[in-house]
C-alpha cells in the first residue's frame, strides 16, 4: 500500500487543500450573503449553483481528461476555482455569485474526476479500498477542518475570499511538481437513468432525495446557522459537526449493511435523520446536546449516497456497473441542485427552522418509497452483495474505483470463463 501511496500523494495532497478551501467557502458565501441582505430563497438559488455546476462538471471533465490529459486539467480547473472566488469578494451580486458558483462547481467536479481516477490507476486490486479509504478520509477532514478558518477574519471582509484563493493555488503546486507520470483515461459507456430505474428504482430515488438531502445540508447549513447563532466560532462548529458525523459513522454504516443489507440500512437511516431533525428542533441552540443531534445526524445522512451507490450496484450485472455510474452522478446532482431551492423558498415562506423540516420530509419521503420497495420486490441474498463503495456526493467516484466492474474486466482479459459463469449465475438470480 506504501508504494501505491508514493505514486499518489500529490494528488491526495492536492485534494486535501481544495476540500479546506471548499469547506471555508461553502459557509463563508452563506455567512456573507446575509450580512448583505441577501433573502433567503435568492441565496438558496445562488448556492445551489456549486450543484449545477458539479452536474455539468461531471459531464464535461472526463472529456477534457481524455483529450489533454490529468495535470493540465486539474492545473486550469484551480485557475477558474481561484479566479472565482475572488470575484465572490469584488463584485458582492447575486448574479454574478450564481455564475462563480457554477464555475466553482465545475471545477471541483473536474478535481473529483482527476482524483478519482488518477488513484484508481495507481492503486492494484489489493490496495484499492484502503487508497480508497484514505482518500474519504483526506476529504471529510479538509471539508471539516474548512469551516474553522471562518474564524481568521471578519466575513464581511475580502480577507477570507483572498485565503480560499491562496489555499486552492497551494493545491496546485504539489500536481504540478510531481516526477509520476499521469495515468491514462478512459471514459466508460454510459446507462440511461430510465435503464438504471427499470433496474433498482429505489436507487435512483434514494439517490434523488438523498442528493436534495445533502444540497439542503451544505448549501443552506451556514444560513440557517447565522440566523439562530450569533458567534462565527458555532456557525464554524455547527457546520463542522455534520462532517464529524460522517467521519465517526460512515465506516460503521458500510460494515453493517454488508452483512444486514441495504434497504433495511436505508430505512434505519431515514427513520434516524427524521429523528434526529425533529431533535433540532426543539433542542436548546445554546447546549452542546444541540451539536451533539447535528453530529448525530451528519453521521446517519452523509452514508446514505454510499449506501444508494453500493444498492444499484447489487441490481446491476457485473458489466453494468461502471456504465451506470453516469446516471447515478446525474440523479444525484439533480437533487442536490434542486433541493436547496425548494427549501430555501420555504425558509423565506416560513422560517428558517424550515431548514430541518425540509431536510426531515426529504429523508420521511425516503423512508416511505423505501418500504414500499421492501414490500414489492425481495432483497438481495448478503453473499450477493457487492462491496460498499464509499464516495462523496455527486462524484462519478463508483465510475473509478468499482471492484466488481475491475473484476469482471480482468476476468475477460484473462478468458476466466468459470469465473465469469459465476457471475453469470449471481446476476440471474439478482433479476
Amino acid at each position: 500500500m506504501w508504494k501505491d501511496l508514493g505514486a499518489s500523494w500529490a494528488i491526495l495532497l492536492g485534494i486535501g487543500f481544495m476540500m479546506l478551501a471548499n469547506g471555508l467557502q461553502g459557509t463563508l458565501l452563506g455567512v456573507r450573503a446575509g450580512i448583505e441582505g441577501f433573502s433567503t430563497f435568492t441565496t438558496g438559488i445562488l448556492m445551489s449553483g456549486y450543484f449545477i455546476g458539479m452536474f455539468i462538471g461531471s459531464l464535461v471533465a472526463p472529456i477534457l481528461v481524455n483529450r489533454v490529459g490529468h495535470i493540465r486539467v486539474f492545473s486550469a480547473l484551480a485557475s477558474l476555482a481561484s479566479i472565482s472566488i475572488l470575484f465572490h469578494g469584488v463584485y458582492i451580486e447575486p448574479t454574478i455569485w450564481m455564475l462563480m458558483r457554477i464555475v466553482t462547481g465545475i471545477s471541483f467536479a473536474g478535481f473529483y474526476v482527476v482524483t478519482e481516477s488518477w488513484l484508481n490507476d495507481r492503486a492494484s486490486n489489493e490496495t484499492r479500498g484502503k487508497i480508497l479509504s484514505i482518500y474519504m478520509l483526506i476529504i471529510t477532514v479538509g471539508m471539516g477542518a474548512g469551516q474553522f478558518l471562518l474564524n481568521l477574519a471578519q466575513p464581511n471582509a475580502i480577507d477570507l475570499f483572498i485565503l480560499i484563493s491562496v489555499i486552492i493555488s497551494f493545491g496546485l503546486i504539489p500536481i504540478l511538481l510531481t516526477a509520476k507520470p499521469a495515468p491514462n483515461f478512459a471514459t466508460s459507456s454510459k446507462m440511461s437513468v430510465l435503464d438504471l430505474y427499470r433496474a433498482s428504482p429505489l436507487a435512483v430515488i434514494g439517490n434523488c432525495l438523498t442528493g436534495m438531502a445533502h444540497g439542503t445540508i451544505f448549501g443552506l447549513g451556514a444560513i440557517y446557522a447565522s440566523a439562530v447563532l450569533v458567534d462565527i466560532n458555532l456557525i464554524s462548529w455547527f457546520m463542522a459537526c455534520f462532517m464529524i458525523g460522517s467521519l465517526v459513522l460512515l465506516w460503521p454504516v458500510g460494515y453493517l449493511s454488508d452483512r444486514i443489507g441495504r434497504r433495511g440500512i436505508m430505512a434505519a437511516l431515514s427513520a434516524s435523520a427524521v429523528v434526529c431533525c425533529l431533535l433540532a428542533v426543539i433542542t436548546p441552540k445554546d447546549s452542546i446536546l444541540f451539536y451533539l443531534v447535528i453530529v448525530a445526524l451528519g453521521g446517519v445522512a452523509m452514508p446514505m449516497y454510499s449506501i444508494c451507490v453500493a444498492y444499484a450496484n447489487d441490481r446491476l450485472e457485473p458489466n453494468q456497473i461502471i456504465a451506470a455510474s453516469g446516471s447515478l452522478v446525474m440523479v444525484s446532482g439533480f437533487g442536490a441542485m434542486t433541493g436547496p431551492i425548494v427549501i430555501a423558498f420555504f425558509m423565506d415562506l416560513f422560517d428558517v427552522v424550515f431548514y430541518f423540516w425540509g431536510i426531515a420530509t426529504v429523508f420521511g419521503l425516503t423512508l416511505l418509497f423505501t418500504l414500499i420497495r421492501m414490500g414489492s420486490r425481495p432483497g438481495i441474498a448478503l453473499a450477493e452483495q457487492s462491496s460498499l463503495v464509499a464516495g462523496p456526493i455527486g462524484t462519478p467516484i463508483a465510475e473509478y474505483l468499482a471492484p466488481d466492474s475491475i473484476e469482471y474486466a480482468e476476468a475477460v482479459a484473462n478468458h476466466e470463463v468459470e469465473q465469469l459463469d459465476q457471475r453469470e449465475d449471481i446476476t440471474e438470480r439478482r433479476l
